[in-house]
């Protein structure tokens, strides 16, 4: 608290002009990974900060910068998908669809859960940032409905090369966002992407097949797989990906 305090007076006296300047100058602070705070949230700044292993996080005040000492990961061959969830996708009550409505999921997902405090870190200033990078061809989002339909589960986060980096997730109904990671994992994987970034590491995330790495093993892993050719532009889902065999193949570990 003492070093964020101190960050927010300086910021207010003399905020810093773009957090490209930020990240050329800052080193993480604690394993938290505090870099700094900037509010410049702009396409060019969002993906030259994620490429570099940082993120925006911020419940109150300016915008905080993040990278943390460990990184929670998943390569695809170690994902990990419960049977309950390949029973749901065969059961064929759901349809999962790609970028038909990035801005309701991001709501969905900036929503108060229950039991928890009303403060998301899905501030106006972030999302707007979030709406940008969509509107460029590097965010995306993961719908899930039922068959009336309505929106009940989904994913949003952003594709930099071969990387994706997940940014929330929300379910309405039980499992539906598992679903919608089943879905992203089987596509990822088949478009060629390398691995799945979560921020932080938890114990949600491990049972899912995420590992932690360390912060200098992340943002080596960023040099050579956000440097190549992205997927820029909107996303489809593609039916001749076999998402419960691959998710079958995934829960037996094969």
């Amino acid at each position: 608290m003492p070093r964020l305090t101190a960050l927010t007076f300086a910021h207010i006296i003399s905020p810093v002009g773009s957090t490209q300047e930020l990240l050329r100058e800052a080193v993480p602070y604690r394993k938290e990974g505090l870099i700094g705070i900037s509010n410049d949230l702009t396409v060019n700044a969002l993906l030259s900060a994620y490429s570099r292993g940082s993120f925006p996080v911020c419940h109150l005040g300016p915008t905080k910068w993040w990278s943390p000492e460990q990184r929670a990961v998943l390569f695809f061959d170690d994902a990990h998908i419960e049977k309950g969830t390949v029973k749901q996708i065969r059961q064929d009550r759901f349809d999962v669809t790609f970028d038909h409505d990035f801005t309701a999921v991001m709501q969905a997902c900036a929503e108060p859960r229950p039991g928890k405090t009303p403060l998301t870190w899905l501030t106006p200033q972030i999302m707007q940032g979030f709406w940008e990078l969509h509107r460029a061809g590097y965010a995306h989002s993961i719908e899930v409905w039922n068959l009336e339909p309505q929106l009940v589960g989904g994913i949003f986060g952003i594709a930099i090369g071969e990387v994706f980096f997940g940014e929330s997730q929300f379910s309405r109904v039980p499992g539906a966002s598992k679903i919608a990671s089943a879905f992203l994992n089987a596509h990822l994987a088949k478009w060629g992407f390398v691995l799945r970034d979560a921020k932080w590491m938890s114990s949600h995330l491990a049972a899912l097949g995420f590992r932690a790495v360390d912060r200098d093993t992340f943002i080596e892993l960023l040099r050579h797989h956000a440097s190549k050719p992205s997927r820029v532009g909107v996303w489809d889902v593609d039916e001749t990906v076999e998402v419960t065999r691959h998710a079958a193949r995934a829960s037996s570990g094969k």
